[in-house]
């Protein structure tokens, strides 16, 4: 039985109820009226008799209206606060209300609501989690051009604050022009794009992938696009210094091999029979073989270094008496050019390989003589400072451009090639040194000045004291 209905039905009962009973009350005092002996005390009887009945009717009806009315209220009541967002709302449930399976029905519906609620919050934590920690950066703009997201990612990549970037045109906030125009491109034809865009920042060239697409909501209605950029100006270099590796240790095999072939030719074809010429020539392809068997060494040992099964043997090692004997080998290399070396050792015990920082010293060393001119000095100092020790290799040398220094440890790489060629070196030195000192977990910085000369300083970790 509906509610309505029931309502109705009560009422009608009461009142039924009523008339019945003032229709009896009467009839009992109409002998009375017709005798007319107080016709006045009759109207007063019959008027508190009236009374009487209203302020019961009265009592009656506010207890049926509170039992009928009352749930229908709470369940409005309970209905606004849902639509308030207020999913936490419930309607009283009770036997003696008349709205019982509405006010059940409300509550399976404020239920659901929350766990809906309490799901979407979820997913939105999810959401802004990812957004917020991947590694590229994203950026979202909507149907004016407005930029509506943006993630912690292009705030870093860009140098921007998040008050400066939300709310503002596309156009107006300060990023790159390539950048710019690859948005402008997405943006205006509402297509999906993808490029590799370069620019200028700074000294320094940069290098992103970019991805953009346009937003679709319901009814394939165009709200925006998005557009995900990462860096990968390191991949470009490292693509770069494989590529140059690659054409530079052909050339580098390729010199000394041709020398030996060329020389070795001559011979064959009658030059051995000129002992003067032969012994020449000899000299030449022994040279050219030593060089060739240096560089594969060098190679080798490198390769070695860079597999990560690598490891050396760290015990306390006097640093001082080693670089005493990396003194010793290089020597006749500096006196060839009459360059001095002004020694600064203290007494200092690392965590170390004495053979490795041995060939460390020695490839500094060497690197100084190359790039020096003659009757010039090298200070060599070392020292402790706090739980390091500390190398330094000075020179008066020729100097490093300040673009240059950054690639200074790739190999093959050389600032004064034909210098460095005609020296003898390999161009892996100081790619060796670089992979000794991080194998040491310690690290090497370089300062240069063109036409004032080079500071190597190398850091290498104390060793525990027993």
């Amino acid at each position: 039985m509906t509610f309505r209905r029931r309502l109705l039905i009560s009422l009608l009962l009461w009142i039924g109820t009523l008339l019945v009973g003032l229709y009896l009350i009467v009839l009992q005092f109409l002998p009375l009226y017709e005798e007319a002996a107080n016709q006045s005390a009759v109207w007063l009887a019959l008027g508190l008799i009236f009374l009487i009945g209203l302020g019961a009717s009265a009592v009656i009806g506010n207890r049926i209206i509170r039992l009928q009315v009352e749930p229908v209220e709470n369940a409005t009541a309970t209905a606004v606060e849902l639509v308030k967002g207020n999913y936490r709302a419930r309607a009283y449930e009770s036997d003696a209300q008349g709205s019982l399976e509405l006010n059940k029905t409300i509550n399976v519906l404020a239920r659901n609501l929350q766990e809906v609620a309490t799901v979407r919050l979820m997913e939105q934590e999810r959401l802004k989690t990812l957004i917020e920690n991947m590694g590229s950066a994203l950026v979202m703009i909507d149907r004016q051009g407005t930029i509506s997201l943006v993630n912690r990612a292009f705030l870093e990549e860009t140098g921007l604050s998040s008050e400066a970037v939300l709310g503002s045109l596309y156009r107006e906030i300060n990023i790159a022009p390539e950048l710019k125009s690859f948005i402008e491109t997405v943006f205006m034809t509402e297509t999906r794009a993808r490029d590799q865009i370069e620019f200028a920042e700074g000294l320094k060239m940069k290098n992103l992938d970019v991805y953009g697409a346009p937003v679709i909501g319901e009814h394939e209605r165009w709200l925006g696009v998005v557009i995900v950029f990462h860096d990968i100006t390191e991949l470009k270099k490292l693509e770069q210094v494989r590529k140059d590796f690659v054409a530079n240790v052909s050339h580098e095999l390729r010199t000394p091999v041709t020398s030996i072939k060329g020389f070795s030719e001559t011979l064959l074809d009658g030059a051995y029979q000129d002992t003067d010429t032969l012994l020449s020539f000899l000299e030449i392809i022994q040279t050219e073989s030593n060089r060739l068997e240096m560089l594969i060494n060098d190679l080798l040992n490198l390769s070695n270094m860079e597999r990560s099964a690598f490891h050396i043997e760290l015990e306390p090692t006097d640093m001082k008496a080693v670089i005493e004997r990396a003194v010793e080998t290089v020597h006749p290399k500096l006196a060839e050019k009459n360059i001095g070396l002004e020694l600064n050792l203290e007494p200092v015990i690392v965590n170390g390989d004495g053979n490795r920082l041995i060939q460390v010293i020695v490839n500094l060393l060497i690197n100084a003589a190359t790039y020096s001119q003659e009757n010039t000095r090298v200070s060599l100092k070392l020292y402790a400072e706090g739980d390091q020790a500390i190398v330094k290799v000075e020179d008066q040398g020729i100097g490093i451009e300040a673009s240059e220094i950054g690639r200074l440890f790739e190999r093959f790489y050389r600032v004064d090639r034909a210098r460095s060629r005609n020296s003898g070196g390999t161009g892996l030195g100081l790619s060796i040194v670089k992979h000794i000192i991080e194998a040491h977990h310690g690290n090497v910085e370089v300062e240069s000045e063109v036409g004032v000369g080079t500071t190597f300083t190398v850091y290498l970790p104390l060793a525990e004291e027993i």
